[in-house]
């Protein structure tokens, strides 16, 4: 029996595919010839589930920053049942004119090394398979140690695999109000950012409705399960999940004033609205959250003082009051 072939070898064999052949190949070629798609096919899975699987890997690699053509009928451009993919070389890879020394190489690969692969943007993972590509040696004591830095929550590595794998996965998750975490039983529909948090998006199976989870709160590990849902339900999630975020969002408003010159004056003006002057020092900011806002606003300290809604003002001081407790002395503020 074959090793399974995950799907970033299939998309690396997806990669060296598109850019071996010079007129490109077209979407029966890919499935019928190229490593992944081949063996999918042979399990039996059918046209129309390899199609959408050739669809999503697309998507993926142009994320990732892939110069992925496409060439279709130059009689009718719009009909793409015939159409060719290709990669360009000369995209892909940097200018042959562009050099780099083996110290800039290196100062490179230790920027890029900071971050962590699940963090690291859509360009800044195309520009590093460029410069990596190059095969230049680099200075090693210019590398040293470099820290890791991520952008996402740890939950975030385990949950893309779970989408695009279609398969169930498990976690336990803390709610506001909740006294003990709770196991929750989800198809993940999609992963998102917004507002600066990531979310996923899914069917809660235990009471068969959609439900958006915020990464944060799940605690410990996302167990992936060898359950699947159907991929078609993948459809149309993501824009689902942020309009009804948008919805929540139009019906919850605070009211608050920032003081001028502040960090916290600087970052809620780009998130609300001035009253009266639009340099003015109260805001009406839109919130989908009052928990999470109201984390955001107590790391503000005196910068920030919220006039409504009173729910948002008392979770404040709440938080205000906790941090007082825990590095306050007894003589007052230290």
């Amino acid at each position: 029996m074959s090793a399974k072939i995950t799907p970033q070898e299939r998309l690396l064999s997806l990669i060296v595919a598109l850019m071996a052949s010079q007129r490109g190949l077209t979407k029966e070629q890919v499935l019928s010839t190229v490593s992944g798609y081949r063996e999918a096919r042979d399990e039996g899975r059918t046209q129309q589930a390899l199609e959408r699987m050739f669809e999503r890997d697309k998507d993926e690699l142009r994320t990732l920053g892939v110069p992925l053509h496409t060439i279709g009928d130059p009689a009718d451009p719009d009909d793409l049942r015939e159409a060719r993919y290709r990669i360009p070389k000369t995209e892909y890879l940097l200018p042959e004119d562009l050099t780099f020394t083996a110290a800039e190489i290196a100062v490179l690969n230790l920027a890029g090394a900071v971050w962590s692969e699940e963090s690291v943007s859509a360009d800044a993972r195309s520009a590093l398979r460029k410069i990596r590509a190059l095969g230049i040696d680099v200075d090693e004591p210019i590398i040293g140690f470099a820290p890791r830095v991520s952008m996402r929550d740890p939950a975030f590595p385990a949950l893309r695999r779970a989408n695009e794998e279609s398969r169930i996965v498990r976690f336990t998750y803390v709610k506001p109000g909740d006294e003990s975490p709770r196991l929750r039983r989800i198809s993940p529909l999609a992963i998102f950012e917004y507002e600066g948090r990531w979310h996923v998006y899914g069917i809660d199976l235990d009471i068969d409705e959609e439900r958006t989870f915020l990464l944060s709160r799940i605690v410990g590990p996302v167990e992936l399960t060898r359950d699947t849902f159907d991929t078609a339900e993948r459809e149309g999630a993501g824009k689902r999940a942020l309009a009804q975020l948008a919805e929540v969002a139009a019906r919850n408003e605070a009211v608050i004033e920032v003081t001028p010159d502040t960090e916290a004056a600087l970052r809620m003006r780009r998130r609300g609205v001035a009253e009266g002057d639009p340099a003015g020092h109260r805001l009406r900011v839109r919130y989908v959250d009052v928990h999470i806002l109201a984390d955001e606003l107590a790391s503000y300290g005196p910068e920030v003082v919220v006039l409504e809604p009173e729910e948002l003002r008392d979770e404040v001081v709440a938080r205000l009051k906790r941090v007082l407790t825990l590095h306050g002395s007894p003589g007052g503020p230290a």
